[in-house]
């Protein structure tokens, strides 16, 4: 599964495939030590291969959003729940698969995008027996057919 991390790494570095979130370019949330990154794109982008390997469904109308936790510069383990809301104010709570390899953690849910929307994201980490909480923003886009 190393092309899946390696895939994974650059969507969190800045492959802003779905849209751009001009609040918080660098994606990503400090809490102190613990810095939390994060990205979505739509799953279509992920290699045949690789979006098996996850045991995850890859479509133009379906985003995944991608979290890792970092203390330092050492990837931790961590709970992450979270939810997305359309404008209308409809919520779905984001299902998180942990996906471990030898160069880290990363947690991934998938979501529908059937058209252009704003949403919002409510992002919740616990790790170390610290619980930590943010909120994104970002129009998104389903993707081309």
């Amino acid at each position: 599964m190393s092309r899946l991390a390696i895939f994974l790494l650059t969507a969190c570095l800045g492959v802003n495939a779905m849209a751009a979130d001009a609040i918080d370019s660098n994606r990503e949330k400090k809490f102190g030590d613990i810095t939390v990154h994060y990205n979505t794109f739509t799953s279509s982008f992920l290699q045949p291969e690789t979006a098996q390997e996850a045991g995850i469904v890859r479509s133009n109308e379906k985003g995944l959003i991608n979290v890792s936790v970092v203390k330092g510069v050492t990837p931790v383990a961590a709970q992450v729940t979270g939810t997305i809301k359309d404008s209308l104010g409809k919520s779905e709570v984001l299902t998180f698969k942990q996906i471990t390899e030898k160069n880290g953690i990363s947690y991934l849910a998938p979501y529908s995008v059937t058209q252009q929307e704003l949403r919002t994201f409510t992002i919740n980490v616990e790790t170390g027996g610290n619980a930590h909480g943010f909120q994104f923003s970002q129009e998104l886009f389903p993707g081309t057919k």
